[in-house]
């Protein structure tokens, strides 16, 4: 059993360290609610009049579901052009139950 957990706290300490946003704040390792740009380029960034979101679920590192992506955001803020992304990352004891919010701004 000892063994078992070992596996299990290591595969999810080594997942958590993967990202593919440019920046990733900081995580904690039994509650993490943090929020980061998806793009880096910000010279004359215009945020825009309106903001959507969408997101994605994951219990137990077993089971994920939801649409995180940028059109589904935009379609839900009913957004045309896309001027900025933001994300937020919500992790609850080792990764047992996680959420990625996509947060879209523009017009």
């Amino acid at each position: 059993m000892k063994k078992l957990f070992a596996i299990i706290s290591a595969t999810m300490l080594l997942t958590a360290c993967t990202t593919t946003a440019p920046f990733q704040p900081a995580t904690g390792l039994f509650y993490s609610n943090t929020k980061a740009p998806l793009q880096i380029d910000y010279n004359n960034t215009d945020i825009g009049t309106r903001v959507g979101k969408s997101s994605s679920k994951s219990i137990l590192g077993l089971f994920a579901f939801g649409d995180a992506s940028v059109q589904a955001a935009a379609r839900e803020g009913k957004i045309r052009t896309v001027k900025h992304a933001d994300y937020e990352f919500m992790s609850v004891l080792l990764g047992l139950f996680t959420e990625t919010t996509v947060y879209v701004y523009g017009d």
